[in-house]
């Protein structure tokens, strides 16, 4: 094996060199989401506004990242990689040196939509990069490292928020993201591959048209999903932006269908490695990210604990998602996403059961063990499932299937948390000072059902039989050039 040769057992040191700079980055994001959610309280009371009007701030960001991944293709393929994460880092690090500066509410909503627009680049930017750079090679343990910063953010983030809303200023949590943003961009100014396209070859047009119907679309469905998880699905508020959302979505879909080069290539969706796991990622969020919401909520409304204490409390399901992660990359790379995808789902379903027979007086430390047993089960099935959308793919396809599943989770976790949230709330209506118990079994029994259903739809992941074949196929191809040079990888 010669030093260019992309190691076949394990992940190639280049390769695991991209994804440490990446990461270091893309971690920004991640605390940045997670440290906020536990706030919204405290920002409402420092700026004087309602929580009704400080909700924007996590909904302003949620909009501008979804408005902002379909433009990462075509970004990627007319400026390069190392151009366009840079200048998404830059634009997320002065978002967050503005929210830090803020004067009133309006300006903290204005700066965070900015960072919105920065992280919605990265995100996918991040795992094109670092899946290309694999060449089809070893995916599965190439993907621990693409979901590191997704596995960290809801150990760390909580505990972080809490610390900081609890003895010191809100503006400490966007200075959080600053060292993130500044070692990001040293390192990948540094050390990241050239890739600037090369001037004499014909530059990829924008489809302004997939833009116009893809980007309104994204946005009117996550500000209708956003709102219905307060107001419920049956609001002309809530119906009418989901309408609309729907429409340009299936718009979009027909003109990409008609069109050689569209923003997105939902043709993609065909391939049963990418249709297979857009499709569980999306339902995934009913039961991962949907349940994210009530489990917080159970310690602070249930428990009466702090939001410090109730990220402190969630630790474990952390820890277990980080542990599995060593566990479940090299299986995907030897069995597929599929077994592995449908045993995770089993266990999250299990280890969410018990929390529909909880109360205040619930041993806390078998609820930890349990969370724990969970973070294991969602370690086992974000991680195979999205390694699975690359399956076979080719390097110009990936960033493709990229948008596609970030759009699919993102839409997919706001509808989860919203379907949640109504189903929590209209079980919690009832009288009696066990109502609000009750209503968190009843959530917690739907969360568990939506893992279960997610489970028959892992049987049409890919399996070992795939994956060998397409493993075969990336061996077969010859290695892909890259530039060398000071800035080499």
């Amino acid at each position: 094996m010669t030093a260019d040769t992309p190691a076949r057992d394990g992940v190639d040191p280049k390769v695991l060199k991209t994804a440490l700079i990446l990461v270091v980055g893309a971690l920004a994001v991640v605390f940045d989401t997670t440290i906020v959610s536990v706030a919204l309280h405290r920002l409402a009371t420092s700026l004087d506004v309602p929580v009704s009007t400080i909700q924007w701030v996590t909904t302003g960001y949620m909009l501008a990242l979804g408005a902002a991944v379909p433009l990462s293709t075509w970004a990627l393929t007319r400026f390069g990689g190392k151009r366009v994460w840079m200048f998404a880092l830059t634009v997320f690090l002065a978002g967050s040196v503005g929210s830090s500066l803020a004067w009133d509410a309006g300006s903290l909503i204005g700066w965070r939509v900015l960072q919105g627009l920065g992280g919605g680049l990265m995100l996918p930017v991040m795992t094109t990069l670092i899946m290309q750079a694999a060449g089809g090679h070893a995916l599965g343990r190439t993907m621990t490292w693409v979901a590191l910063p997704g596995l960290l953010g809801p150990i760390l983030g909580p505990l972080v928020g809490g610390a900081i809303i609890t003895d010191f200023s809100w503006r400490f949590m966007f200075w959080v993201n600053v060292p993130f943003c500044v070692a990001g961009l040293i390192l990948a100014g540094r050390y990241l591959a050239k890739d600037t396209p090369d001037a004499a070859a014909a530059r990829p047009r924008l489809d302004v048209w997939g833009l116009v119907l893809l980007v309104p679309g994204i946005v009117a469905v996550l500000l209708g999903l956003s709102d219905a998880g307060a107001a419920g699905f049956g609001r002309p508020g809530v119906l009418a932006p989901l309408a609309i959302g729907v429409a340009f979505l299936i718009a979009f879909t027909v003109h990409a269908l008609r069109r050689r080069d569209p923003l997105v290539d939902v043709r993609l969706l065909a391939a049963r490695s990418v249709g297979s796991s857009t499709a569980v990622l999306f339902l995934s969020g009913f039961s991962l990210f949907g349940a994210m919401l009530l489990l917080p909520l159970y310690y602070q409304e249930v428990r009466g604990v702090t939001a410090l204490t109730a990220g402190l409390m969630l630790v474990p399901q952390g820890i277990g998602a980080l542990l599995s992660r060593q566990i479940a990359g090299p299986l995907t790379d030897r069995i597929g996403a599929q077994s592995i995808a449908i045993v995770g789902f089993v266990v999250v379903a299990a280890a969410t059961v018990p929390f529909a027979f909880v109360d205040a007086t619930s041993d806390g430390w078998l609820l930890a063990l349990w969370l724990l047993i969970r973070g294991v089960g969602l370690g086992a099935v974000t991680m195979p499932v999205m390694t699975a959308s690359y399956v076979g793919l080719a390097r110009a396809e990936i960033g493709h299937a990229s948008v596609l599943t970030r759009i699919a989770q993102q839409v997919g976790g706001s509808f989860g948390t919203a379907v949640l949230a109504v189903v929590l709330e209209q079980a919690v209506a009832g009288d009696g000072p066990g109502a609000v118990v009750a209503g968190f079994h009843v959530a917690f029994w739907w969360a568990t059902g939506f893992s279960l259903l997610a489970t028959a739809l892992c049987v049409w992941l890919p399996g070992s039989k795939q994956v060998r074949a397409a493993a075969a196929a990336a061996s077969a191809a010859p290695p892909q050039p890259v530039k060398s040079g000071k800035s080499s990888v």
